[in-house]
């Protein structure tokens, strides 16, 4: 026996997004404004899963601002609490150079200064993707974090 479909609660989806400037302090403000957003939508504090998003968006926003800024345009963080996970993009307005994909971001040697963000997205982020920015020009790189399974439930 199957439940009717009508029965199913309804799926929320919550986004906010934010234009910000392609220097230091945006992308500094980009965190700051991702983590006080998951807590107004019932994410507990002191979580892991604030501290992934944290850190995936403080290096895709030091990423768009090192590497994609174009003078005098911004770039967008864009987040979403979608069923399961927390969606981020970070777009910016630079078409080349596009970063590595997933699976082929290689490990900076260790006497690198930079070259670390990607690893972490990569090592924390369930899921990410590079895609072309629609409407051209520019790029967006997406992360997904899973929600543990307690907070599957909260307030979406």
């Amino acid at each position: 026996m199957s439940a009717s479909p009508s029965a199913r609660p309804p799926v929320t989806v919550r986004v906010f997004t934010q234009r910000l400037s392609s220097t230091p302090r945006g992308a500094r403000l980009a965190r700051y404004l991702a983590l006080n957003q998951l807590v107004a939508w019932g994410v507990p504090r002191g979580t892991d899963l604030l501290d992934i998003v944290a850190v995936v968006v403080a290096e895709l926003a030091a990423n768009a601002v090192t590497h994609g800024r174009v003078p005098g345009r911004d770039f967008e963080l864009r987040l979403a609490l979608v069923p399961g996970s927390v969606r981020i993009e970070v777009t910016d307005t630079r078409t080349a150079p596009c970063p590595a994909g997933p699976g082929d971001v290689r490990p900076p040697c260790p006497s690198d200064e930079s070259g670390r963000g990607l690893v972490l997205v990569e090592a924390l982020a369930d899921r990410w993707e590079v895609l072309d920015r629609s409407p051209a020009p520019g790029k967006t790189v997406r992360a997904e974090v899973d929600l543990p399974g307690r907070l599957r439930l909260f307030r979406t």
